[in-house]
């Protein structure tokens, strides 16, 4: 897909992201956007995002923004829906994808946690429909999971692996399609743990943010979890384990410590309070240092050829 027209069905974050990063590579990128607000800013924050890893900001004029979706599908050959994670719409978006897209077009859901089979069930064509779920911010973070779906074909897995790898990411291919994917389902099993801990009264959430960040978080980057089982012996993996399995939390549910929180309005960044109260400052600064490690993590990887 050297040069090939891209199709981004949502230019918000996520969209942008998406764009900016296809853009970058040099791909002609489309993207349709159904509000006017979002779309007069899309070029503008694609352009600083540029700007911020390094490239030139010219690049977004790669990017053309459309109210039309046909139009913006009219020629592509690789389609990513970027919609709210609301499963009626997706499904929506792609039975209108089958009708406006090229037949041999590739139709791609960024979403974070459902399946593609649940997007797709029913629908014709469904051997070219995957799940490519970009992190968030999509511009700095590698991974992509590419989720394989029951009728996804291995050719579209291939030219989907193939393209991502072409824009300097690290694409996963997920085998079965199960919700959450890979990274997130361990993301959020951390997080039941955490948020159990906290409702039992092991410690607050400010101590355990830093238990993981002044510990384990620090080995990630390089030892991944499997790996370090390996490195300290299953043997010993075994033993902590039969100590450990029985004391975790097993919640089939949200907890009700955070159902609790949701209920009072307590919603984190966007109140104020969370399971920790949080300043203008320091919200300020906790996105700077993200950002700031982000980009620093990308520098590294471009320089050391990894992008």
């Amino acid at each position: 897909m050297t040069k090939a027209r891209i199709a981004i069905i949502g230019g918000g974050m996520m969209g942008a992201g998406i764009a900016q990063v296809f853009a970058a590579a040099g791909h002609e990128v489309f993207v349709h956007e159904p509000f006017e607000a979002v779309r007069t800013t899309l070029i503008e924050r694609i352009g600083a995002g540029l700007a911020q890893v390094g490239d030139d900001p010219n690049l977004a004029t790669n990017v053309v923004v459309t109210s039309d979706m046909a139009e913006a599908v009219r020629h592509a050959a690789f389609v990513t829906e970027a919609a709210p994670e609301k499963l009626l719409l997706k499904r929506s978006i792609f039975t209108q994808l089958i009708e406006l897209a090229p037949r041999d077009a590739i139709l791609a859901s960024n979403s974070s946690v459902m399946p593609i089979g649940s997007i797709t069930e029913g629908l014709p064509t469904a051997e070219r429909m995957v799940g490519t779920h970009w992190w968030n911010p999509a511009t700095l973070i590698p991974l992509v999971e590419v989720i394989q779906g029951v009728e996804t074909s291995d050719a579209t897995i291939r030219a989907t692996m193939n393209l991502l790898t072409s824009v300097g990411k690290k694409p996963a291919h997920v085998k079965k399609d199960i919700a959450g994917f890979v990274a997130n389902r361990l993301q959020h099993a951390l997080w039941r743990e955490a948020i159990a801990m906290v409702a039992e009264g092991v410690c607050d959430a400010a101590t355990l943010d830093a238990c993981v960040k002044n510990s384990f978080g620090l080995r990630l980057p390089v030892l991944g979890p499997l790996e370090n089982a390996d490195l300290v012996g299953l043997d010993l993996t075994l033993d902590i384990h039969r100590t450990m399995m029985p004391e975790l939390d097993r919640h089939a549910e949200p907890h009700a410590l955070l159902k609790a929180k949701v209920e009072a309005g307590d919603l984190g960044f966007k109140s104020g309070e969370g399971f920790r109260p949080w300043t203008d400052e320091q919200k300020t600064r906790l996105r700077d240092d993200l950002v700031a490690y982000l980009v620093k993590a990308d520098k590294e990887r471009r320089a050391g050829g990894g992008r």
